[in-house]
């Protein structure tokens, strides 16, 4: 059976959507898919960054990273995004990388993308199911195929129940509230579950 190719795509200032997306790597490694973790390129100035030491100490942590191109978004049978809330809506660091996408959605290869979302705020209610109906609302201009998490799974419960995709807040400490691993993991294996029937159909 030909393996699904999983493109892990994700914005992080200060490290929490950074870990969700190394679990959806661990989850996707585990079902032999191929997986690549790609960051989506910074667009803050430098003294915002240095304004702020755990984003700063995340930035420069993780700046060698490979940051996603259209090749990745052409590449990957699967897409799992994870993104923080900005009012809302998805950060403009993540905005203009799917802005970018012009080139491959007026060719047609964004169709039939199984994609699905992960999000994270400060409080529980700080925009994460808003961010992820957003970011799903450009991918159904893309003509992709969205995987919610839905009730499919206890670890969707345990992680708080977000039945868009699996959400987490950040607590004072900057650490995460909800143990969300389990529910970050089944995410990736329902994805790449969907990306596999459909694979194998077309």
């Amino acid at each position: 059976m030909t393996k699904v190719n999983l493109a892990v795509i994700y914005y992080s200032s200060t490290g929490i959507n950074h870990q969700l997306a190394t679990w959806a790597e661990e989850a996707a490694q585990e079902t032999g898919a191929n997986v690549k973790v790609l960051k989506v390129p910074e667009l803050a100035p430098e003294e915002a960054i240095a304004s702020n030491p755990a984003w700063q100490e995340h930035y420069e942590a993780t700046k060698d990273l490979p940051n996603a191109t259209s090749d990745d978004i052409e590449w990957a049978d699967a897409i799992l995004f994870s993104v923080p809330t900005r009012f809302g809506n998805v950060p403009a660091q993540m905005k203009q990388f799917i802005d970018m996408q012009g080139g491959l959605w007026g060719a047609g290869k964004t169709v039939n993308k199984v994609v699905s979302a992960m999000s994270s705020a400060q409080n529980p209610h700080g925009g994460q199911e808003a961010t992820i109906l957003n970011l799903y609302t450009s991918m159904m201009h893309w003509g992709a195929i969205i995987v919610p998490t839905g009730y499919s799974h206890d670890s969707v419960f345990a992680a708080g129940g977000n039945p868009y995709g699996t959400s987490v807040s950040q607590g004072s400490d900057g650490g995460m509230v909800e143990d969300v691993e389990a529910a970050v993991k089944h995410q990736t294996r329902r994805t790449i579950g969907i990306a596999t029937r459909v694979k194998a159909g077309s």
